[in-house]
């Protein structure tokens, strides 16, 4: 019930760091949060909801199992193969970039294949329709941010991109927020077969933690950054759509390939930039908290975060660490490590508040992505988007922590 008292200071927060305090239109932020609440209980508690969950698990293991066979016929035992040798350290046998990663490319080739049927693009219209309904949002507003849900902080305002360059400053700060709060449809899959091992239902949870936190990544920016109701109609914008089946496939296959190399490219640098400042910083006095690291400094402000959201202040020093991981790091490399802490370091809902508080991309390396991708799809507003990119880490860090704990209130 700790949570009771932090999501209100965490809103309280978010108002005090306002641009204008005047303008917050209190519609999209009351109706955000009401709207998480409400698609937190239906997704968590709905007998039809948790049926599909169960069926988006089993999907989600099946995918794996066929991207296994892939992995092996290509890679051998680096893609999960029969081992020609006796493993004497468990998990030794693991190749992160030959084993996982390559779900990338199966996921893509689905997610085009999905929009060329038209599937994703009625899911999302959906969606954006409850968004406009419910929070008197504009068109190209509720569009972006219903497609933050399936695609990644790229792709979903490449579909609204020409209405970018039209947008006020609060709505552009808000598309930006629902990207920092949410995870492409590629990485909800990774994630889950990362965590399967050792949170029940991990791809339910992840998609339900997807979902919610876009109205609250709406409700947090319109504190941040106001703004007023926007063009009323926008409509999906592709430049060129695949031409067959076969094409979709084949292209989702060749967009999912930059994908794949940048995350693994962003994992290695990222990581070994850290190392190398972390060693820097162990030079220096620990002043008895033992040595420093980037992420345990940022972990410092995530304890009491961690602790209002509803995770027990014993365990809350593990779950900070996890959060500074991921916002110095990424959130990839946080569920690595939740994955591989002990049965014993987190309770089962300790668990599940973090997971849910993970789930997002706000971190200094997506900001780069976010402000170089966005800049070139609206060079006159490059400079702009460059202004509120260290609020977008904010907002879509507060909204993540909010699904977290709604989900620790409603678990």
């Amino acid at each position: 019930m700790q949570a009771l008292l932090g999501i209100p200071l965490l809103l309280v927060l978010c108002w005090a760091l306002s641009e204008d305090r005047r303008a917050i239109p209190w519609r999209v932020v009351i109706g955000g949060m009401a709207l998480q609440m409400l698609l937190a209980v239906l997704l968590l508690h709905s007998g039809p909801a948790r049926a599909g969950i169960q069926v988006l698990n089993r999907g989600m293991d099946a995918l794996q199992r066929a991207t296994d066979a892939g992995t092996s016929f290509v890679f051998g035992y680096l893609g999960g193969g029969p081992l020609p040798f006796v493993e004497t350290h468990p998990g030794a046998s693991l190749v992160l970039a030959f084993k996982i990663l390559p779900l990338v490319l199966v996921i893509s080739a689905l997610s085009s294949l999905l929009l060329y049927w038209g599937i994703l693009q009625r899911i999302t219209a959906a969606f954006a329709w409850v968004l406009r309904r419910s929070l008197g949002l504009g068109g190209a507003l509720s569009l972006g941010a219903a497609m933050h849900i399936f695609l990644g902080m790229i792709e979903a305002p490449l579909l609204v991109r020409p209405y970018l360059a039209r947008m006020q400053r609060g709505e552009l700060f808000a598309l930006m927020s629902c990207g920092m709060a949410g995870v492409a449809g590629t990485m909800m899959v990774l994630y889950a077969t990362v965590l399967a091992p050792v949170l029940p239902n991990a791809m339910g949870a992840i998609l339900v933690a997807s979902v919610i936190s876009t109205p609250a990544a709406l409700a947090v920016a319109a504190l941040l950054v106001p703004f007023g109701p926007g063009e009323r109609e926008a409509q999906v914008s592709v430049t060129e759509m695949p031409v067959s089946t076969l094409d979709a496939v084949t292209r989702g296959t060749a967009e999912g390939v930059p994908v794949l190399v940048g995350i693994v490219t962003t994992l290695l640098v990222t990581i070994a930039l850290v190392t190398l400042v972390n060693a820097g910083l162990g030079k220096l006095p620990d002043a008895g908290l033992g040595p420093l690291t980037m992420q345990g400094l940022f972990a410092l402000p995530f304890r009491p975060i961690m602790w209002l959201i509803g995770i027990p202040w014993s365990e809350s020093g593990i779950a900070a660490t996890l959060m500074g991981t991921k916002t110095v790091l990424n959130e990839f490399v946080a569920y690595l490590t939740l994955a591989a802490l002990p049965g014993t370091a987190l309770s089962p809902h300790s668990r599940l508040i973090v997971t849910f508080s993970l789930c997002g991309f706000a971190n200094f390396g997506s900001l780069g992505i976010l402000v170089g991708g966005m800049g070139a799809m609206v060079k006159e507003r490059r400079a702009e988007i460059v202004g509120l990119g260290m609020r977008s880490i904010l907002s879509g860090t507060v909204a993540t922590c909010l699904s977290g704990a709604m989900a620790g209130l409603l678990s």
